[in-house]
């Protein structure tokens, strides 16, 4: 099916003819991403998910990103912009949104191959998109990103030690029925997950109340590399947020945190270009430290794919595994505070 509509977007959007068979190309856990290689040139198309595109959200989001992708543009940063046609970015074909952008030949690092170069680079790269314009913020609420807005009625319980936000004894229940090592996972994590939720929605309060431009997801799947030049890519996740909660969790996941194994060199390193290039550092990491909550979100996210909610039956396996490796690095974060902050205060 993905072939048949990417061949209709050939022929839409007078590419030309197909002179190889559109390859998947691997990276995101959230829609679909194929090359597509014509008479006229070598594309990269992005099938947007169906069911994040009927979210009564997303079309204002995408329409924020597409603004802000622009001024990104504009002063020249090393981004991978959506191509435009007739005047417009995103595009559309039989109910099917997409983004259509030139081929770059580059690759994105596994967190092994990343070094504390790659985040110098990087933390130069984070500071002058922060640096485009900085405002007052509106809503300091628990932030998540444009494409995964993850809310859901609360369930009229009582007694249930929940915040506002996620009821994880809603996913334990309904978990016992779809996969009894996700429930154990869940059921045994339980305690930490609500000490999450508490201290974020606390720690959010008490943020510094500014935003800038954010990318929201600029780890490392999300840039190219040729060598020593890069490429920033997945714009759609850009928009107004807190710098300092997307600097902490940029500057994490460059330093290892993915794969559970922090290196506190790599980490200091991002820090210091950060600031170096002119950047702000917060004055309480503590604080951002217990912000840092998108990645309950995400586990949200995936649980809902395991259980079928809002999403195709086939992103049930990909919930499994995210799930898996979320709850990991719930753990890890956790266990690794006293360190994190240790590191983050001699930056």
């Amino acid at each position: 099916m993905d072939r048949t509509i990417i061949e209709q977007i050939a022929t839409q959007l007078n590419l030309g003819t197909l002179v190889a068979v559109p390859r998947s190309l691997t990276g995101g856990f959230l829609h679909k991403m194929y090359s597509l290689h014509t008479t006229k040139g070598r594309y990269a198309v992005k099938l947007l998910n169906p069911h994040i595109m009927k979210r009564e959200t997303a079309p204002a989001n995408y329409r924020c990103a597409e603004e802000l992708e622009q001024k990104l543009e504009e002063q020249g940063l090393p981004i991978l912009p959506a191509l435009s046609f007739g005047g417009r970015k995103m595009q559309e074909i039989n109910g099917q949104f997409f983004y259509l952008y030139d081929w770059y030949d580059g690759k994105a690092l596994k967190s092994s191959e990343v070094t504390a170069d790659h985040c110098t680079k990087i933390g130069r790269i984070l500071a002058a998109i922060h640096g485009i314009e900085r405002r007052p913020a509106e809503d300091m609420g628990i932030e998540r990103r444009p494409e995964e807005d993850m809310s859901r009625e609360q369930r009229p319980e009582e007694n249930v030690d929940t915040e506002p936000g996620i009821d994880w004894d809603f996913y334990i229940d309904q978990m016992a029925a779809a996969n009894l090592e996700l429930h154990s996972l869940l059921f045994q994590t339980r305690p930490i997950l609500y000490e999450c939720v508490r201290k974020g929605n606390q720690a959010v309060k008490r943020l510094p109340a500014v935003e800038t431009i954010c990318h929201n997801d600029m780890d490392c799947k999300n840039v190219l590399w040729n060598r020593n030049e890069c490429r920033v890519i997945d714009l759609e996740c850009l928009s107004w947020s807190n710098p300092y909660v997307e600097l902490y969790e940029t500057a994490l996941c460059w330093s290892g945190y993915e794969t559970n194994a922090i290196d506190f060199h790599r980490l200091k390193q991002f820090m210091d270009s950060y600031s170096e290039a002119g950047g702000k550092l917060p004055a309480d990491w503590e604080v951002v430290y217990d912000s840092n909550v998108g990645r309950l979100g995400w586990l949200e996210y995936n649980l809902k794919r395991v259980l079928g909610i809002d999403c195709g039956a086939d992103e049930k396996e990909m919930g499994i595994s995210q799930v898996r490796s979320s709850i990991a690095q719930i753990m890890y974060y956790h266990d690794a505070k006293e360190d994190i902050l240790h590191c983050l205060n001699e930056a």
